[in-house]
């Protein structure tokens, strides 16, 4: 047995064909579709992503602008608050925070201030806790292109047996959470999981995001399976993902080659979130609703209270709030 190979380039590629289309019909109705992007310094690593993701709207005619905060001015204040005002910029369709962010600021307090309806990313926690539950939310772009390839490989999912290696929020957890909402049984495995590759050994669905480079092998894979390498690791020979891919082709049914098959795939969920998040919900056809977690089925009941006018009043508030605290910062004034 030889395993297929899950062509992540090729599938972005047609993805990236059938936004061309859907970017058009949203122009030619007058809405152009608009990406915001936070950046916090200006780390290399970061600047390529960036470039990354501004030549993937480009292709798209996608619109993105780019918002940095130079390191010494980065503050939460200075960050929450240029998160408020895009999240009110009705403009601005989608909004992604460059991560890891500097030391002391807060993730989650952060993303608190990314509106849900434009949090394309899923970085604010209310978008986690309705994933949780199952309510329309926006998921970690590396987590839906987890599933998208599943999807478009055809790999049954129902009733399957899935092990998830990894329990981070952007990944582990989401890609979880996601597997449960197509109905497969899922096991998550952590650093902590009594023999490891033996779990793994039972899943028909296994996906692997641990950061270790080839650390899961052919011991580890039960044969026919479709395995999701999210790992990418720079070593002294190149890129490679947290599975040996030489050794688990034999076995394995269907792999993701590193680089090649996840990553090209997260940048275009990225636009596909932002070109559905510009969509609007009263002309959504039938054969689009299931891409957009926001689109209701009722007449034109928003998703989220953040649509409503007392959404927009408290979010018009929250930013105010931050305004002020800004302006007591600056002029030396301290809360008791």
């Amino acid at each position: 047995m030889t395993a297929t190979v899950l062509d992540g380039r090729a599938m972005a590629a047609e993805l990236r064909e059938a936004l061309k289309g859907d970017v058009a019909a949203l122009r030619a109705r007058g809405v152009v579709p608009a990406l915001a992007v936070v950046v916090l310094g200006d780390d290399p690593a970061a600047r390529s992503y960036v470039r990354g993701i501004e030549r993937a709207c480009a292709n798209a005619e996608v619109v993105c602008s780019v918002h940095r905060i130079e390191e010494e001015e980065a503050t939460e204040v200075e960050l929450t608050m240029l998160l408020d005002r895009l999240s009110l910029d009705g403009d601005v369709h989608g909004i992604i925070v460059q991560t890891p962010l500097p030391g002391g600021i807060d993730a989650a307090r952060v993303g608190a201030h990314v509106a849900v309806e434009k949090d394309i990313d899923g970085l604010n926690p209310t978008s986690a806790g309705r994933l949780l539950v199952g309510l329309p939310s926006y998921s970690p772009a590396t987590a839906a292109a987890v599933l998208e390839i599943l999807h478009r490989a055809g790999t049954p999912l129902r009733g399957a047996r899935a092990v998830v290696v990894g329990r981070s929020a952007v990944v582990g957890k989401p890609v979880a959470l996601l597997l449960l909402r197509e109905d497969a049984t899922v096991t998550v495995c952590h650093s902590r999981t009594v023999d490891l590759p033996a779990v793994a050994r039972e899943a028909d669905v296994l996906v692997v995001a641990i950061g270790r480079a080839k650390m899961v092998g052919a011991a580890w894979i039960k044969p026919g399976a479709t395995v999701i390498d999210v790992g990418i690791n720079a070593t002294e020979s190149g890129l490679v993902g947290d599975v040996d891919h030489d050794a688990v082709v034999p076995v394995a049914g269907a792999l993701t080659p590193v680089p090649g098959g996840v990553g090209p795939l997260t940048n275009v969920m990225l636009l596909r979130n932002t070109v559905d998040a510009a969509r609007p919900r009263e002309r959504l056809s039938r054969n689009r609703r299931r891409h957009n977690p926001f689109a209701s089925r009722g007449a034109l009941s928003p998703a989220f209270g953040d649509l409503t006018p007392v959404g927009r009043a408290r979010q018009e508030g929250v930013f105010i709030a931050t305004l002020l605290r800004l302006a007591l910062r600056r002029l030396g004034v301290r809360r008791e």
